[in-house]
């Protein structure tokens, strides 16, 4: 197909280098793509965690390691019509089933809790969003993080989840987040 979007390229490997947690650059950079771009991404290590976060909006992955600390990972939308030679994870996203209709014989609804407090950035966001996936329409996931996850509830207002934030007197807050 057509190359129409641009290819942008981010080198987190300063930041890594500097001890610098680059989650929110990453994520600001992502927000502006366009779905027929290209996102290349340079770091010191294979960011395994960053792949499960990069499906659920819809991308795909290809990881290149280029030398011991310099790994390069693309990323396409499952919907800009590019090829990865990863094609594996490429079918993988597009062949993953659209979130199934409830009906009469759904099972009944289950409460997963998460205790996120204490886990570095980015992992209290995976954890809770592969439980999200993990989960069936009409169940609940309840987190208890440190604070108030923004960067969690931004993504969950563009994913569309129902949600209830709960602050607690001790800073940390408890996230009821409705499956629908």
């Amino acid at each position: 197909m057509e190359h129409t979007g641009q290819t942008v390229e981010l080198d987190v490997r300063p930041y890594l280098r500097k001890k610098v947690e680059p989650f929110k650059v990453i994520m600001d950079t992502v927000k502006a793509l366009n779905k027929n771009d290209i996102f290349v991404l340079h770091a010191t290590f294979k960011p395994t965690p960053l792949f499960g976060l990069m499906k659920t909006k819809g991308y795909a992955h290809k990881v290149e390691k280029i030398e011991s600390d310099h790994w390069v990972i693309t990323f396409i939308h499952k919907n800009s019509g590019h090829e990865l030679t990863d094609i594996e994870e490429y079918q993988a996203v597009q062949q993953s089933p659209d979130t199934p209709e409830c009906s009469a014989d759904s099972p009944p609804s289950q409460i997963y809790e998460l205790d996120n407090r204490g886990l570095e950035p980015p992992q209290p966001m995976i954890r809770t969003l592969k439980k999200l996936e993990d989960a069936s329409l009409g169940d609940e996931v309840i987190i208890h993080n440190d604070r108030v996850p923004v960067f969690l509830i931004e993504e969950l207002n563009t994913l569309g989840y129902d949600y209830d934030v709960e602050e607690q007197p001790d800073g940390s807050a408890r996230i009821h987040i409705h499956k629908k």
